[in-house]
């Protein structure tokens, strides 16, 4: 008896020291040297001051007078160069791309990463500069994951003219337990999940009832695009048809077959464009800013 007791005593503390370990992992800043533009882009590099000494790392591709200007968000645990294919193909169709590292990401500073809640600060940013930088023009967005989610909790005001989504959580409870499933599968992650979601409020200062972007896409007035792999076991498919059920028209539904938690332009480009292309542009066109 005494030895079970040690023994179930011991797993529960290394299980403790584990889930601990992995929350500091999940909400630690991601660093890294993106340097300069590429070679072959007309990129201007820019620093945009947010908060309280805050800062944004990112590059203005420039378009065409009159075809609007984006802004584009990558996914956790990436950067700006995740969405510079995107960039170079919206340039290509004459519409000015902003791509920044979010908070906490690239060259951007913050403390914690925080699933787009505390990252919505700097996106609100970027987005006043991008509105201030190109007078006139009709502004959207691409939010990927982490970046999507951002957008939602972003006071976006004035609002988007278009805004694209893509692959982005629900709630964060189905964002970890999704994940946990799909490794450790779901007797394990139902045991676990609770003890990576009780971090949050002592972590990021809020708790998970602030991590639920389907609730904040009812308050999206802006021509909605929300796109997902329907091999997504990150977010499944399900809950991106929850998502699309909760936004206001306009909406469209993309479900990209055979996709997984992917890039969806890496995935598949020459259908990612044919599919966003248009769609785009007519929502930037009609606009009446």
């Amino acid at each position: 008896m005494k030895r079970g007791l040690s023994a179930l005593l011991a797993l529960s503390l290394l299980l403790a020291g584990l889930s601990l370990a992995a929350g500091e992992w999940l909400t630690r800043p991601v660093r890294a040297t993106v340097g300069a533009p590429p070679p072959g882009v007309n990129a201007e590099a820019v620093t945009l001051p947010y908060g309280d000494g805050q800062h944004l790392a990112g590059w203005l591709l420039p378009g065409r007078e009159g075809h609007g200007a984006m802004l584009l968000l990558h996914g956790v645990r990436g950067s700006r160069l995740q969405m510079l294919a995107r960039a170079r193909w919206l340039q290509r169709e004459g519409i000015t791309s902003l791509v920044v590292d979010l908070p906490s990401h690239g060259e951007s500073s913050g403390e914690r990463i925080s699933f787009g809640r505390h990252e919505a600060h700097g996106v609100q940013a970027a987005l006043a500069w991008l509105r201030a930088r190109m007078p006139g023009e009709p502004v959207g967005a691409i939010g990927v994951s982490l970046g999507g989610a951002s957008l939602l909790f972003a006071k976006r005001q004035p609002e988007l003219d278009v805004l694209v989504l893509e692959s982005v959580y629900p709630t964060i409870t189905d964002a970890v337990h999704d994940r946990l499933s799909m490794r450790l599968g779901s007797a394990a992650s139902q045991a676990l999940a609770p003890l990576l979601l009780v971090q949050i409020p002592l972590r990021l200062g809020f708790g998970t009832d602030q991590l639920r972007p389907v609730d904040a896409i009812a308050g999206v007035n802006a021509p909605l695009l929300l796109a997902s792999g329907t091999e997504d076991l990150h977010t499944r498919w399900p809950e991106t048809e929850a998502l699309f059920a909760a936004a206001r028209e306009p909406k469209t539904l993309w479900p990209v077959k055979g996709a997984a938690h992917v890039d969806l332009h890496a995935f598949n480009a020459a259908a990612y464009e044919a599919r966003l292309g248009p769609w785009l542009k007519a929502q930037l066109r009609k606009s009446p800013s």
